[in-house]
């Protein structure tokens, strides 16, 4: 019997693979957790500037939690891509979805916050 695997689950173990590369030093006893590079999105028109994410502003490095954002809000294997698909938008980002989900001045600062992300070269 030939067994077959689908995208989404070639998906998911690439995922997971990921993951765990990227907590192996926590599952070890080490106290660091190697993060994936900065990632800066083009600005689009009208942009007050360009916007770079950094994991390391993102997470507790005691408890690094990757699924809060992974794979809910965002693809662990597409940097800057939302799990939706598209283009981060703040439509989207207003509605609770992508960075708005903690970016609404709950959880974090809320989007009237411009020069926190947006940043002239």
């Amino acid at each position: 019997m030939k067994i077959r695997a689908t995208h989404a689950s070639w998906i998911l173990i690439a995922s997971l693979l990921t993951l765990s590369f990227l907590v192996t030093g926590l599952a070890f006893g080490q106290a660091s957790l190697r993060l994936p590079s900065d990632f800066t999105f083009s600005q689009s028109e009208g942009s007050p500037g360009k916007v770079t994410f950094r994991h390391g502003s993102h997470i507790d490095m005691k408890q690094p939690n990757c699924t809060a954002c992974h794979s809910q809000l965002f693809r662990i294997l597409e940097a800057g891509m939302p799990a939706e698909g598209g283009k981060i938008s703040h439509e989207r980002m207003q509605a609770g979805r992508q960075c708005g989900a903690c970016h609404s001045g709950k959880s974090a600062f809320d989007l009237q916050n411009c020069p926190a992300c947006h940043r002239a070269e």
